[in-house]
C-alpha cells in the first residue's frame, strides 16, 4: 500500500495541465516556445494569464493532494518522523511526475508551482513567509526565476529559524528545496548574468 501511495503521487504529479490545456484549447505544446518549460510562467509567456493561472492553481493543488492523499497510506504504527518521510517521499514523487510526467513523454516544468503545493501542506506559515519574498523581488525585478530562487533559498533558514519544527525530515526537506530549486534554474542564473532574462508580463507574447 505505501508503493502504492507513492505511485499514485508520482502519476498525480505528471499530469501535464499545461501541455494539455495548451494543446485543447490553443493546438500549441507550450514546451516548443517561451522558455521550453510546461510550467504556468512559460503558459502565461506564451498563452496569457487565462490559460497560465488555471495551469498554475492546478499544479499548486496536485501538490498539495499527493501529500494530503499520502496520510492515507501511512502505516497507524509509523512514529511522527516515519510518518514525516513517507510524506515527504510522496511529495517528491508528484515533484518529480511534474517534472519528468509520464504523460507527456517526460519532459514537463521545473516543479516550482507543485512544490510550492507541498509547502501549502507541510510548512503552511513558512510558506506565507516566503511567498511574500518572491512577491517582493517579482515586484522590483520582474524576474519570475529571481523570485523563485530568493524565496527558495531562503526557505530553510525562515523553517529552523522562525518556526523551527520538531521533525528532522522537514528540516532536511528544507534544506533540500534550498538547493533544488537553484539547481533547476541554473539556465536562469545564466541569463540573469547576462542580463537576457525575459520579464515577467501577464499578457502573452505576440
Amino acid at each position: 500500500m505505501m508503493i502504492l501511495g507513492i505511485v499514485l503521487a508520482y502519476l498525480l504529479g505528471s499530469v501535464p495541465s499545461a501541455v494539455w490545456l495548451g494543446r485543447s484549447l490553443y493546438g500549441i505544446d507550450v514546451r516548443t516556445q517561451g522558455s521550453g518549460n510546461a510550467g504556468a510562467t512559460n503558459t502565461i509567456r506564451v498563452l496569457g494569464a487565462k490559460a497560465g493561472v488555471p495551469v498554475l492553481i492546478f499544479d499548486v493543488f496536485k501538490g498539495w493532494l499527493a501529500v494530503y492523499l499520502a496520510g492515507f497510506f501511512v502505516p497507524a504504527f509509523f512514529s511522527q518522523n516515519q510518518s514525516d518521510f513517507y510524506l515527504i517521499a510522496s511529495a517528491a514523487a508528484a515533484v518529480f511526475g511534474h517534472v519528468f510526467p509520464l504523460f507527456a513523454g517526460f519532459k514537463g516544468g521545473k516543479g516550482i508551482a507543485t512544490l510550492l503545493g507541498v509547502g501549502i501542506a507541510l510548512y503552511p506559515l513558512a510558506v506565507l513567509v516566503v511567498l511574500g519574498i518572491f512577491i517582493l523581488v517579482l515586484i522590483i525585478t520582474k524576474y519570475v526565476s529571481l523570485g523563485s530562487i530568493s524565496g527558495s533559498v531562503s526557505f530553510p533558514f525562515i523553517v529552523i529559524f522562525l518556526f523551527n519544527p520538531h521533525s528532522l525530515p522537514l528540516i532536511i526537506l528544507a534544506v533540500f528545496v534550498g538547493v533544488f530549486v537553484p539547481l533547476t534554474h541554473r539556465k536562469n542564473i545564466s541569463r540573469l548574468r547576462q542580463g537576457t532574462e525575459s520579464e515577467f508580463s501577464l499578457k502573452k507574447k505576440k
